[in-house]
């Protein structure tokens, strides 16, 4: 699953659009939906998102053994 595809859930589950979470993170709808479509999100805009949303974003790389770096 794409970055997107998280993103497009999350308005969904919380019932609002996409244009709308675009505006909460300071950014134009045409601007967000440019970087839904090339997968270009910073981890900073990953962030900001997640905050727009009251949501948390987990983000690790996780070892063979089972523990998260």
């Amino acid at each position: 699953m794409t970055i997107s595809d998280q993103v497009r859930m999350l308005c969904a589950r919380l019932n609002i659009s996409v244009a709308e979470l675009a505006r909460r993170t300071g950014q134009s709808p045409q601007n967000f939906n440019s970087k839904m479509k090339r997968e270009s999100f910073t981890i900073s805009e990953i962030e900001k998102i997640a905050d727009a949303t009251g949501t948390t974003f987990e983000r690790s790389f996780l070892l063979s053994n089972g523990e998260k770096v």
